[in-house]
């Protein structure tokens, strides 16, 4: 029973020290938190990605949220990815995209991604260019 009764006396002391850290403000040697900014590292946590997409069909941005999801066709599985460019100056259409690695930043390392895609938070396209340093560039260029 003494055990009880000092295990429970611990309880609130604990509970009274946690409470007191929980309402005490941040002083002003705390550096500022950093924002969160979730992961994505796929397609399917990537924003913007235009549904129902014929792939081979025209399309028009080049530069920004230019990912799409394919519809089925004669060499189309559904849902396959897919994006919006202009090879050779031609009009831009949809085709089969490279492997395709989510949101990250434009100028961040990309090192083991040679020549796949990802979109940048603003939406922009971004290719991994290993020229020098390996990093996400501008895809549409």
């Amino acid at each position: 029973m003494q055990k009880l009764r000092m295990l429970a006396h611990a309880a609130v002391a604990v509970a009274a020290v946690a409470g007191a850290l929980a309402t005490a403000g941040p002083s002003s040697a705390d550096p500022a938190p950093e924002p969160f900014v979730p992961q994505c590292d796929v397609p399917a946590c990537t924003p913007g990605i235009m549904p129902n997409v014929v792939q081979g069909a025209p399309c028009s941005n080049t530069t920004y949220f230019v990912f799409g999801s394919a519809v089925e066709g004669p060499s189309t599985l559904p849902g396959r990815l897919v994006f919006c460019t202009s090879p050779r100056r031609y009009e831009p259409r949809w085709f089969r995209s490279p492997e395709m690695h989510g949101v990250k930043e434009e100028g961040s390392k990309c090192d083991a991604y040679d020549f796949e895609v990802a979109q940048a938070p603003d939406g922009l396209f971004l290719t991994c260019i290993p020229d020098g340093e390996t990093r996400w560039r501008r895809g549409d260029l």
